[in-house]
């Protein structure tokens, strides 16, 4: 399984970015798929996650109303746009495939990708 993020950088608070995440090596549309972040000194935690078929997306607290999770099945392509970027959303972002994503849970995945850089300046 091949796991690759894009979209990172540098961006002032109030601005916004688009994350993508592409895959290989497994049936896309048949897992669940999410994104994770951890910043410096801190656990990785889970951001959003939307179920195999897009029919279930789950948020944390802090980025609900401002990240949308979205996925394209044809494409083996997962999405966060994140929008009204705040510094403390600053942290390395992780493609995560294969959590769980139901009841408001965003679980431990399988695979992770490398991560992309998002850093978010005041």
């Amino acid at each position: 399984v091949q796991v690759v993020e894009s979209g990172g950088g540098l961006v002032q608070a109030g601005g916004s970015l688009r994350l993508s995440c592409s895959t290989s090596g497994l049936t896309f549309d048949d897992v669940n798929m999410g994104w994770f972040r951890q910043a410096p000194g801190k656990e990785r935690e889970g951001v959003s996650c939307v179920n195999w078929r897009g029919a279930i997306t789950n948020y944390r607290d802090s980025v609900k109303g401002r990240f949308t999770i979205s996925r394209d099945n044809a494409k083996n392509m997962l999405y966060l746009q994140m929008n009204s970027l705040k510094p403390e959303d600053t942290a390395m972002y992780y493609c995560a495939v294969g959590g769980a994503c139901y009841d408001g849970r965003i679980g431990v995945p399988g695979y992770w990708g490398q991560g992309t850089q998002v850093t978010v300046s005041s």
